[in-house]
């Protein structure tokens, strides 16, 4: 075995492996939503006509309205009272996600087909915040519950050890709430290093991204003794340095359309397999 072969990482493999598995995944949500022969015609077309950046940014977009303007307390009173409604109207397909504001952020046309879903992300929320607010949906009854969490606990300074408990609380919980609901843990997002232009890049650089993915690996054991599934999207969204891909942020941390389009093929490929 070659030198340069001992040394490869292990995550750069398993990177390679899931963009050629998300390919392939990405073609087959395209090929459910339109017609296969319309793709792969507008696919080699010679001149292929661009889509409008204006059009683009108006599909990655939710409209939140005055809500980015919301308090913490403000966002949890919604969020309540958008579950009570879910919770009296029974919807078949129920899908929540929960997290912080890369779930909030989620263009709804970009979620998987003949599911209902339910978003409970505030916008810097914490593994203690969600932990504190879970029960704000103990009356649905969700067929899946999707979560992502840590990021701001990271950028806040709060140590590996609490995130992880944090974490372990929130799945425990969720497993004994929703007994019936498939629990999904989601990896945290490696962020862009260097090349990150959000306002609070200092504080992105402190945390390398090297103890995100330890972080991750300790979430998947978690995951496996609280027999919820760990659904490891750091692959998808790391280049060979391990940082997240530049074509799939806005800022070095935050998500544009291109990157929520790999998270939802990743998505479609879960709920799928549920079916």
């Amino acid at each position: 075995m070659s030198s340069s072969a001992k040394t490869f990482p292990a995550w750069a493999f398993f990177s390679l492996l899931s963009n050629v598995i998300l390919l392939l995944a990405v073609i087959l949500l395209i090929g459910k939503q339109q017609n296969f022969a319309a793709f792969f015609g507008n696919a080699f077309s010679p001149s292929p006509e661009p889509i409008p950046a204006t059009q683009a940014q108006q599909v990655a977009t939710p409209q939140l309205g005055k809500r980015h303007k919301l308090d913490y307390q403000k966002w949890v009173n919604i969020l309540k009272q958008e579950a009570e409604v879910v919770a009296e109207k029974k919807p078949r397909n129920l899908t929540i996600m929960a997290g912080d504001s890369l779930s909030l952020w989620f263009p709804s046309e970009l979620l998987p087909n003949n599911k209902t879903w339910l978003n409970q992300g505030i916008s810097g929320e914490k593994t203690a915040g969600l932990l504190k607010r879970l029960n704000l949906f103990d009356k649905t009854t969700p067929e899946s519950i999707f979560v992502m969490i840590g990021i701001n606990d990271l950028i806040a300074g709060v140590n590996d050890a609490t995130i992880l408990e944090n974490q372990r609380q929130i799945l425990n919980y969720l497993r004994e709430q929703h007994p019936k609901a498939k629990i999904v843990v989601q990896s945290i997002l490696p962020h862009q290093g260097e090349q990150a232009t959000w306002e609070g890049k200092e504080k992105l650089l402190a945390i390398p991204n090297s103890r995100i993915r330890n972080l991750n690996q300790q979430l998947r054991t978690i995951a496996a003794k609280e027999d919820v599934k760990y659904l490891n999207l750091y692959p998808l969204f790391a280049d060979k340095q391990g940082n997240l891909r530049s074509k799939f942020t806005t800022d070095g941390l935050h998500l544009n359309p291109n990157g929520y389009l790999v998270w939802s093929s990743a998505l479609q490929l879960t709920v799928s397999s549920e079916q």
